[in-house]
């Protein structure tokens, strides 16, 4: 058992995606947290379809595909986060305008763009196996952003968290925390486009987060767990898929959403046998 693990992550491209996997388990399960408790899944899918947009725009004009889905997301997020807090009961309206039309503008600039687009088609469906040291880079600078925007704001994080009325009361300053909040989402989609896609990052986002909060109520725990348990599904999915020859970013996925429903049916037979 522990031969062929050593033997499957001795190539420099399975430690690249270990390493990779890692620090997005890191973001991930940090900001999915915050967006899990937030109430704010459907606001991050929209980032994560968008901000395709920003892929296609930058390798038409010959620009790093990633740079363009950095400035997409954020400035998606920026406006989704100022449509969802003034206009409420349109703000789904709008945020499903912005996921359609941020997609179709990636697809039609990555179909105008010549040469091989195979590359570009990895940033919807992820291509963690092809990882370079440069992805590296973006993921470990926006990992440290991560973590210092949560420990400086933690406090103020919680409160709208859990009480944002209570937030509002104190004159805590809660649409900017929650547009700075939705720019960070932005960046964590960045950085987990490159293991599990566009299409499937919300899960990637979520389904960690989701698992922990069926069992713990802290936030800075449920933070922690789900760290642990993206590094687990990471690593699992890459052994898995390395071994059965599938593709890497649809295991992890499958792997991650089979163990929420086994949490959901265990959480469920917990409560029973307390009544």
């Amino acid at each position: 058992m522990f031969n062929t693990l050593a033997e499957i992550f001795s190539y420099e491209f399975m430690q690249n995606a270990l390493l990779a996997g890692v620090l997005v388990s890191l973001v991930s399960g940090i900001i999915g947290t915050l967006v899990v408790l937030n109430r704010m899944v459907g606001i991050s899918g929209g980032i994560a379809h968008a901000a395709y947009g920003g892929v296609g725009i930058a390798s038409y004009f010959g620009f790093d595909p990633v740079l363009g889905a950095v400035l997409f997301s954020l400035l998606s997020s920026v406006t989704m986060g100022v449509a969802h807090r003034k206009l409420r009961e349109r703000s789904d309206t709008m945020i499903g305008v912005m996921w359609a039309v941020g997609m179709a503008t990636g697809i039609i600039f990555v179909s105008l763009t010549p040469g091989y687009r195979a590359n570009l088609m990895s940033y919807l469906f992820g291509s963690i196996l092809a990882v370079s040291k440069e992805d590296i880079w973006w993921m470990a600078g926006i990992a440290l952003a991560t973590v210092l925007f949560v420990a400086l704001f933690y406090r103020q994080l919680l409160a709208i968290s859990f009480d944002e009325e209570f937030a509002t009361v104190r004159n805590l300053p809660v649409t900017v925390l929650s547009v700075l909040l939705l720019i960070m989402t932005g960046l964590t989609v960045v950085v987990a486009m490159r293991v599990v896609g566009l299409i499937m990052v919300i899960a990637l986002l979520t389904i960690p987060s989701a698992i922990a909060s069926m069992f713990f109520k802290e936030m800075r725990v449920i933070m922690l767990v789900a760290v642990g348990l993206g590094v687990v599904f990471i690593s699992a999915g890459l052994v898995i898929s390395f071994l059965s020859n599938l593709p890497a970013a649809a295991v992890i996925i499958l792997l991650a959403g089979l163990v929420y429903f086994l949490a959901f049916v265990i959480k469920r037979i917990l409560l029973k046998t307390k009544i």
